[in-house]
């Protein structure tokens, strides 16, 4: 695969590398393969759905930012010394000592960290369980392999609340073997907040880039943003934070690298819409049962929203239950088609148990008399949703618009909110 990447790469014309090269389907295989060996690394670590798939997608996005690099490095042996082009075969010879370097050598570390990652954002997602409960405590692998600067956090213990465990969750470096356990507080006490940062700065006095002071499991990703392949910037940019759409376009050779690979990882295996084109992006596996009204529902959406964009995802089922149909805006959330009023408690509460975000109450579905103010009471009702900040939003698809409600919106004023819907609604009625 590096191979055939290799000749779609000496066929480039110009001066220049085309950041182009990377959607090519030579590169897009070469990426995927990449990724799939790190997805090996955690193959065998429980964890939830949700969590494999932020950690497959970051093995993906990382893939294909070292990838980018490779390809970059690998441009300029197109030509000799006189500014000829190379014969094929004599380019690909030259380019072998890339493939050892970035394909054998940096891949072997890049595949244990990934493994330490996976493993402790597992563990992460089964401490949040407990939140409180018990302390966490981090420990080192305890033999005389550990280094000084890990050993200096060992025994560290502090809640599992604690904002110390966003920067010095393990793994804290290449080939960590540190792990955190939870303790009981009865029997092992918090470190000293003051003293466990400042055994924090001490493990990682050599990182003085900070490109380990991240924790796999709260970030759900298995690498962090800022890593060889990135700059320091990476680690603010909304690009990163998956949010596709730029108010601006990238100004360095590595933004528009990074926004592509962003942009290819979200369509794969999908078809843009023949009204809203890559606005609406529709998984070529998604529920064929479901995909008429899943379309429909997102163009009344679209129609409503023209700074929205709206992937309707892959059909999949876990342990029974089938995932949410919708990524919008980045957001994960379900249509929820409603018969009546009623139904919108019952909606809210499967999409909370879906781990959604975000919902859609569809009432052009199955609704066959709109009662307006009806319908407001119920999403009225709904308050202790938003104001906890288990639903952030929702969006209710009424007489094929809709409206946008937020937290904002809700107050412990149950009348209040009742009439602010009401309006909303009424307006789509206009």
């Amino acid at each position: 695969m590096f191979q055939s990447m290799m000749r779609v790469l000496f066929n480039e014309k110009g001066a220049a590398m085309s950041i182009e090269i990377l959607a090519e389907p030579e590169t897009q295989e070469f990426i995927n393969t990449h990724a799939d060996i790190l997805n090996d690394a955690m193959k065998q670590v429980p964890m939830s759905h949700s969590m494999r798939k932020r950690l497959k997608q970051s093995n993906w996005v990382f893939s294909g930012i070292k990838t980018f690099h490779e390809l970059n490095e690998a441009f300029p042996e197109i030509v000799d010394e006189n500014g000829n082009q190379k014969p094929f075969e004599q380019f690909l010879n030259d380019v072998q000592k890339i493939h050892q370097t970035y394909n054998k050598n940096y891949l072997r570390a890049e595949y244990n960290f990934i493994t330490a990652s996976a493993q402790m954002a597992a563990k992460w997602e089964k401490f949040a369980q407990d939140g409180d409960e018990y302390n966490l405590q981090y420990r080192t692998a305890g033999d005389d392999r550990v280094r000084p600067e890990h050993a200096a956090l060992n025994r560290v213990t502090l809640p599992f609340s604690d904002p110390f465990w966003k920067s010095y969750f393990p793994p804290n470096g290449w080939n960590c073997r540190c792990t955190a356990v939870q303790v009981r507080k009865s029997k092992y006490p918090a470190t000293p907040r003051e003293e466990a940062m400042k055994r924090g700065e001490e493990a990682l006095a050599k990182d003085k880039k900070g490109m380990f002071r991240f924790n796999p499991g709260a970030e759900q990703k298995s690498v962090p943003d800022y890593n060889p392949y990135t700059i320091s910037k990476c680690k603010n940019c909304d690009v990163a934070k998956g949010k596709i759409k730029l108010a601006k376009a990238p100004d360095t050779d590595l933004c528009q690298a990074c926004h592509l690979i962003h942009l290819c990882e979200e369509r794969e295996g999908c078809t843009p819409d023949e009204v809203y084109g890559e606005r609406l992006l529709v998984s070529n596996f998604a529920d064929k049962t479901e995909v008429e009204d899943n379309v429909r529902g997102a163009r009344a959406l679209l129609a409503s929203f023209p700074e929205m964009n709206i992937k309707v995802r892959k059909h999949v089922l876990i342990n029974g239950v089938k995932n949410p149909e919708y990524v919008i805006n980045g957001l994960i959330a379900d249509r929820k088609g409603i018969e009546s009023p009623k139904g919108v408690a019952d909606g809210f509460c499967k999409a909370k148990e879906q781990g959604c975000q975000s919902i859609v109450i569809d009432c052009d579905m199955r609704m066959k008399y709109y009662r307006r103010n009806k319908l407001a009471q119920r999403l009225g009702w709904r308050s202790a949703d938003f104001l906890n900040d288990t639903i952030k939003e929702c969006y209710v698809i009424y007489k094929g618009k809709a409206i946008l409600l937020t937290k904002n919106m809700f107050s412990e004023d149950r009348l209040s909110n009742i009439r602010k819907i009401d309006e909303e609604l009424k307006k789509l009625e206009t």
